[in-house]
């Protein structure tokens, strides 16, 4: 038997409990994989609570970042992809759906996962590092350069930039050269982000982002294309979203990876047309986008955020601090040696 922890109904953060459950077998293409360590994210208590839409099978364990040691190889899989005792990675978007909405997750002692879900996590990496990836460092990377094309010299604004993705959109950003302005809602977050490399910090609590942008930076003009940000990351939806709009110079990109704060929110159609914005989404991550941030961390170029290290039986805590945003980074939680 293993520890895990389980939901049996959506609701509230105390329906999360321990829970002994028999340790997965494996099929001919499975590693069965130990556990050491899962991080939080921000769509867990959304799932939890439940989400319109999203059919999660009941009882369901959460947990999308996930990092651990094979402990057993399925007979199919090749002897030269990986070994017994070799630390890897998840990536939990699987065929059959997202670990911890649609499949299982990891906050359990042992997972059965496919070997081409399987990431190997090179030296340099530790084991808390490697499981903040991929859902929020991966999807800032895909989100910021493969749709946003952010460049050196760029001016951009991250809104909820205290968060898993918002505090990885600012390490990216400072590694690329570009200059950030972080949007976040207490003095403690808006140190953290400062240490991050953020150049310009917003108590959004205190000033309207979209003020402090113009005192920044100017206000945007539609002739001779200055004053704004080049780049608006917004993953909040909700009333922010269309003040985003009234942040960005004539041909800025506003970027979106979801929709925490409300999912169909109001929008000025004439900013997008006279501006000339371009309007850019960003459905996760690639597996290149996973393996580039393991090497930039291997590398020593940056280092994730990390919060906190809990262990799993803490979980109600975790959880409950992370819905009511008093996480900076990524919490994670400890499951086994």
């Amino acid at each position: 038997m293993m520890r895990a922890v389980v939901f049996d109904h959506h609701g509230p953060i105390e329906n999360l409990v321990m829970r002994d459950l028999p340790i997965p077998e494996i099929g001919p293409d499975q590693c069965l994989i130990k556990v050491r360590a899962v991080s939080l994210n921000g769509f867990d208590p959304m799932v939890l609570r439940g989400i319109p839409g999203l059919k999660t099978p009941l009882p369901m364990i959460p947990g999308a970042d996930i990092m651990g040691v094979i402990e057993k190889i399925g007979a199919d899989v090749p002897e030269e992809r990986f070994s017994i005792g070799q630390r890897v990675g998840i990536d939990p978007s699987t065929e059959t759906g997202m670990m911890g909405e649609t499949r299982r997750g990891g906050m359990c002692e042992y997972l059965a996962v496919e070997e081409r879900f399987l990431v190997p996590i090179p030296d340099g990496v530790t084991d808390h590092q490697a499981a903040c990836l991929p859902t929020a460092y991966a999807t800032a990377h895909r989100m910021l350069f493969t749709r946003g094309q952010l460049q050196a010299g760029e001016k951009v604004l991250i809104l909820g930039a205290s968060g898993g993705v918002g505090t990885s959109c600012i390490q990216l950003a400072v590694s690329a050269g570009a200059e950030v302005v972080a949007v976040s809602s207490s003095a403690a977050k808006l140190a953290a982000l400062k240490d991050l490399g953020a150049q310009h910090v917003i108590d959004g609590s205190q000033e309207d982002f979209v003020d402090a942008v113009w005192r920044i930076y100017g206000k945007p003009r539609t002739r001779g294309g200055e004053g704004g940000v080049d780049v608006c990351v917004n993953y909040s939806g909700g009333d922010s979203w269309a003040k985003s709009f009234r942040t960005v110079c004539k041909g800025g990109r506003i970027l979106t990876c979801g929709a925490t704060g409300g999912y169909d929110p109001k929008t000025d159609i004439r900013y997008i047309w006279s501006f000339e914005h371009k309007i850019l989404g960003c459905n996760g991550w690639e597996r290149v986008d996973h393996l580039q941030i393991l090497q930039m961390i291997a590398d020593g170029r940056f280092s994730p955020v990390i919060d906190r290290v809990v262990d799993m039986g803490d979980i109600q805590e975790a959880m409950r601090d992370l819905a009511e945003r008093r996480v900076t980074g990524k919490v994670v939680l400890e499951v086994g040696p």
